[in-house]
């Protein structure tokens, strides 16, 4: 995912109500930002701290919020792409590229396919027939400023009811006898590691293991993220 022109270096002065977030200019003006993230974005944003960050320019005036937060510098001199609106994106480019070797883009790549009453956000295959089903999740917790810059990034930062529902629909898909994939996008520049947040949601750990001893797979990647680009680069090996 190339950005052209390139994203706006910015510093993150705060963020609230969740989806807005203030920041300061080269020139010294301020502006409040759209901040597309409905985690906690805990260890992204460093309360007190000024942070530098990156927002891209939607370019249209009518927008009330025209500018959108993409990634913000975390401890440990670190990048998190934080807009979780770019993730399944990422993820399906990176496919459609031939770059993932588990998920071959042969049979055609769709997005957001139904099954049942739930809803995944990639699959392989024909939009009328699937053959993997893909859940993709954004993945941005790792250490804080008085962590060791150990490498470990975890998912999820926060509890998360809707991310425990798509594991138990994906051993569903497994039971059906079709194939059902957990994609973790790391998107932090310091990950060495991916591994499930226990301490913040012990059930959805608790699950995933569950997921993956019944044939779901779980795959990781981490991207890189810069003001010209953002894109995944690497596997990482899973903590469970």
């Amino acid at each position: 995912m190339t950005f052209n022109p390139p994203l706006e270096r910015v510093t993150l002065l705060r963020r609230y109500k969740r989806f807005l977030a203030d920041v300061r200019r080269a020139d010294g003006s301020e502006i409040t930002v759209h901040c597309p993230n409905t985690g906690s974005m805990k260890n992204c944003v460093l309360p007190g701290v000024p942070q530098q960050a990156l927002i891209s320019d939607s370019g249209n005036p009518k927008r009330k919020y025209r500018h959108t937060l993409e990634a913000v510098q975390v401890a440990h001199g670190h990048w998190a792409g934080v807009n979780t609106g770019r993730t399944n994106a990422l993820v399906e480019e990176a496919i459609r590229a031939g770059l993932i070797p588990e998920l071959s883009p042969e049979t055609g790549v769709e997005r957001e396919i139904k099954y049942g009453d739930s809803r995944f956000d990639l699959a392989l295959g024909t939009r009328a027939e699937p053959q993997t089903y893909i859940e993709v999740k954004n993945v941005t917790l790792g250490p804080g400023p008085d962590d060791e810059d150990d490498g470990i990034i975890a998912f999820p930062d926060s509890v998360t009811e809707r991310g425990q529902k798509h594991l138990q629909t994906l051993m569903q898909v497994v039971t059906e006898g079709r194939r059902a994939v957990l994609f973790f996008c790391v998107q932090h520049t310091g990950a060495l590691v991916a591994r499930p947040a226990d301490e913040i949601d012990a059930r959805y750990g608790e699950l995933l293991r569950e997921a993956r001893s019944k044939g779901v797979e779980v795959l990781a990647w981490r991207a890189r993220v810069s003001p010209d680009c953002i894109e995944l680069e690497q596997a990482l090996p899973l903590q469970l």
